[in-house]
């Protein structure tokens, strides 16, 4: 066997994820078949099957591994390097440049896709969407914001509800309009000093 294809037969998974991952965002998790994928990882039908015995196992792996690397807007709830308040107001900021096209969040595309509560896919999209929330009530409550929960509730919306709106209309910083609206209620929300 030539090194060149050792080389290309290590790291299949790793193309499978990340063929799929460019696939799903550029034109859904229905609409790309597993053929799609194979030819853009490359890897042999038999290869991505030896990883992925179906398509949702594929999907699920997919949002196992955005939620893993940080790649959604959950991530940068978690980044100590950000102060508390500036972490949620990022949930507002634009994807990173070049990311195209503007997708929303990978979460409620997928649970949009699969939309029988029971199946893996829309629970596990339903999981990551309740993260996100007690991520952002521990953030607020770090803060002294009252009624933590409420607020969080609040502050998710108005992110996923920007999301989905960049998604639709193609706007990659229409985070913009709701970070105002997060400003504002952080604000209202922080404890007064006398």
């Amino acid at each position: 066997m030539s090194t060149a294809s050792r080389r290309q037969g290590r790291g299949g998974r790793e193309r499978i994820l990340a063929a799929a991952a460019g696939l799903f965002a550029a034109q859904g998790i229905n609409a790309t078949g597993m053929e799609q994928i194979a030819e853009r990882a490359p890897v042999s039908k038999r290869t991505l099957y030896a990883h992925f015995r179906t398509k949702d196992e594929l999907v699920l792996a997919h949002l196992k591994d955005l939620s893993s690397t940080g790649r959604t807007l959950e991530g940068v709830l978690a980044r100590e390097d950000i102060p508390t308040k500036e972490r949620i107001l990022a949930l507002f900021d634009p994807p990173p440049t070049g990311t195209d096209p503007v997708r929303g969040c990978p979460f409620i595309d997928a649970a949009a896709e699969f939309p029988d509560p029971q199946n893996q896919i829309h629970s596990y999209a339903r999981e990551q969407k309740l993260l996100m929330v007690r991520l952002v009530t521990d953030l607020v409550a770090e803060l002294g914001c009252r009624e933590p929960a409420d607020l969080a509730e609040q502050l998710v919306t108005l992110a996923d509800g920007a999301a989905s709106r960049a998604m639709v209309l193609g706007e990659v910083d229409y985070g913009r309009h709701a970070r105002t609206a997060a400003e504002t209620l952080l604000a209202k929300a922080l404890p007064t000093t006398i």
